[in-house]
């Protein structure tokens, strides 16, 4: 790579395209290097360490591609990639867009898995929801569909009590827009009442009320408005409620809302998917619902991390030796002294419940540590002149987690909490009846679990085990699912999981994930720069690298 007198422009431009031409390239550490590299052809940059191999690869001839591709963009695009500073080199040319496959952690994002980085996760959300059985959550039982006539029984056999009940019909579900059109759909079906956003109103108010149309709306369609009397036996009351009924389900495309108005509780009914025996409806099946990154699918505890940060009493009162009045309590440690309000609140709790602040906590017996950790619910006590309820030190810090906008106290009062498997989804990060869905007895989770070589051995074997409409379904599914398995096994990774968290991954498992990707992506004419495509491989994997290599 050493820098030629006789390179000139003039020459290079004579000779033909099947090559990158580069020259004076003074990015970092080269000096003025002109070189030609062959395009379509696997090209190995080597030398010693400090020779410029990166600053050549990575910061020339990628940095350009980059720019070129950016500028080639509309202003609009441009706005959101920011700007791309030329490379110090005189000229290049024959270069095409780059993609860069380096090292670097594959993602920071505690969401990221090994599965939606390769899309196989995508490609299961599809499969599962169009091909799986909807169990239902609590009996495990197959759940079938719902017919108009078996809700309204549902519906009444409930009516423990004097109802009002508000029937829905949805028709736009967090969908951006302003959905002009779906006002004058309902107008031209004769109702006047919708629900948008949660706030029921007049048709004509919604029109004349603009949604935003950056934002997301739930918009839906009042059918009735009714009171059911408890064993109401009124045939015309029934025939109502079945008509309402019946006319929402044509209206929402199969799916009501039913609001119990007096006890704000909504519930979901639907034509395809109910447990009769447990009273359960199933929210519609699409691949959405497959998501723990969408409000639809995640587990609503842990919105889908599988994780919850909680405060841990272990942090809170970590020597259990010494006495709250001797500081146990870390978090008021620094800054509380006894006459500070949370003491003072916490010694009037304590005299009238007979809790021994000068005894060491690690003898205080469970119901004592209890009250003080968790508060005595409304219980009143006297501290300066006021009656005031004891809180408890971590239902204290919870609520202030929750409620305080200064990053400051929420790092301080991260301090003393820790990530748990969350209780709900046990660590599964979906909703219940999510992971209800199955193939063959498995859940999307139960396959995510699998390693790469387990789960390509399943899908081997899965077509065998369908029936002949699971099979029409699923052929081209399952095809692309095993083409991405492929390439994992290619590049040496058999044995990681579909979701293996992305931040877990080394250097060199990301840099090989993402040569996987690429591979599935099916670009050509795309420049490819790899970092050592081949550190951490085990040596017999090499080969399959190579192969890989060059399917690109």
């Amino acid at each position: 790579m050493a820098g030629d007198k006789n390179n000139t422009p003039a020459n290079y431009l004579d000779k033909s395209m099947d090559k990158i031409k580069i020259i004076g390239a003074r990015e970092h550490n080269l000096k003025n290097i002109s070189l030609e590299i062959p395009r379509d052809k696997m090209v190995v940059i080597t030398g010693l360490s400090g020779s410029g191999k990166s600053s050549l690869a990575f910061d020339t001839i990628f940095a350009e591609g980059q720019r070129r591709y950016v500028e080639s963009l509309s202003s609009y695009a441009r706005q959101f990639l920011g700007v791309i500073e030329k490379p110090d080199v005189d000229y290049i040319e024959g270069l095409s867009p780059a993609i860069s496959i380096d090292q670097k952690s594959a993602s920071n994002n505690p969401r990221s898995t090994v599965g939606t980085i390769t899309e196989i996760y995508d490609y299961l959300r599809l499969l599962f929801a169009r091909a799986g059985i909807p169990h239902c959550p609590n009996c495990k039982k197959p759940v079938s569909q719902q017919s108009a006539t078996e809700i309204t029984e549902q519906i009444l056999g409930s009516a423990k009590e004097t109802l009002r009940i508000m029937i829905l019909a949805p028709l736009v579900s967090d969908r951006k827009g302003e959905h002009r059109d779906v006002f004058a759909r309902i107008r031209k079906s004769g109702f006047s009442r919708l629900r948008v956003d949660g706030t029921v109103m007049d048709l004509d108010e919604a029109q004349s009320k603009e949604l935003d149309k950056q934002k997301k709306h739930t918009i839906e369609v009042v059918v009735d408005r009714l009171i059911l009397e408890k064993h109401d036996e009124d045939k015309s009351n029934r025939m109502r409620l079945f008509d309402s009924i019946e006319k929402a389900l044509e209206i929402g495309g199969g799916y009501i809302k039913i609001v119990y108005v007096d006890k704000n509780i909504e519930e979901q009914y639907s034509e395809a998917f109910a447990c009769p025996d447990c009273n359960i409806s199933l929210p519609e099946i699409s691949p959405r619902s497959f998501s723990f990154n969408s409000p639809h699918g995640a587990c609503p505890y842990c919105q889908g991390l599988g994780t919850i940060l909680e405060i841990d009493p272990k942090l809170i009162l970590p020597n259990p030796r010494l006495t709250i009045l001797e500081g146990a309590i870390r978090p008021w440690s620094k800054t509380a002294s006894n006459s500070t309000w949370y003491m003072a609140t916490l010694r009037a709790m304590a005299a009238k419940n007979r809790i021994p602040l000068d005894k060491p906590i690690g003898l205080l017996d469970k119901e004592q540590l209890r009250k003080i950790l968790y508060g005595t619910g409304e219980e009143h006590f006297n501290v300066g002149g006021y009656s005031v309820k004891y809180e408890g030190i971590i239902s204290n810090l919870e609520r202030r987690y929750k409620e305080t906008g200064s990053d400051y106290i929420r790092a301080e009062i991260e301090k003393y909490m820790i990530y748990r498997t969350c209780g709900a989804c046990r660590g599964k990060r979906l909703r219940p009846e999510i992971l209800g869905v199955l193939i063959t007895n498995k859940n999307i989770i139960d396959v995510s679990e699998m390693t790469i070589d387990r789960c390509f051995d399943f899908f081997d074997k899965l077509e065998a085990k369908l029936n002949a409409q699971q099979k029409k379904i699923s052929n081209q599914i399952i095809k692309e699912i095993k083409e991405r398995l492929t390439f994992l096994l290619n590049v040496g990774l058999p044995y990681l999981t579909i979701n293996r968290n992305a931040t877990t991954l080394s250097g060199g498992e990301a840099q090989r994930i993402r040569l996987a990707t690429q591979i599935g992506s099916g670009l050509q004419g795309v420049v490819y720069i790899l970092d050592e495509p081949s550190i951490g491989l085990h040596q017999k994997d090499n080969g399959k690298l190579l192969k890989t290599l060059k399917n690109l």
